[in-house]
């Protein structure tokens, strides 16, 4: 599994890398795995809010619809629209391409509820 060390994670599988006062928001490549085959991504508009620990989005696989639930609270300033012709990336590139959002965040201190990728690791292994 991959986990790079600079990201944060949530327990719902999301990534969060923090950019200054913003966060840019994926799906990690253990959630990807379990998934199997994207075939549609669904994203907030830009100006959106979000909350922490509730639905922002939805990707569709071929075995399941998985919600994508918020690791932070905040405003949306940003969506990956390749997504939106490009699902598989989620599964060739969960870190890179598949980025989902970018969010303005509104309360940087939830930023210490997030998961180390050695804390991730540990999580994913126990289930």
């Amino acid at each position: 599994m991959n986990l790079p060390n600079d990201l944060l994670y949530s327990e719902e599988h999301e990534w969060v890398k923090k950019e200054g006062n913003k966060v840019r928001i994926g799906i990690t490549d253990f959630a990807q795995d379990e998934l199997g085959d994207i075939v549609f991504v669904e994203l907030p508009e830009v100006g959106e809010e979000i909350d922490a620990d509730e639905p922002f989005g939805s990707v569709e696989s071929v075995k399941t619809v998985s919600e994508l639930y918020a690791p932070v609270s905040g405003t949306v300033v940003e969506i990956n629209e390749e997504l939106e012709d490009s699902p598989e990336f989620v599964n060739e590139s969960p870190y890179e391409n598949a980025w989902m959002i970018v969010v303005e965040l509104s309360d940087e201190a939830e930023l210490d509820k997030l998961l180390s990728p050695e804390a991730y690791q540990a999580f994913v292994e126990e289930d």
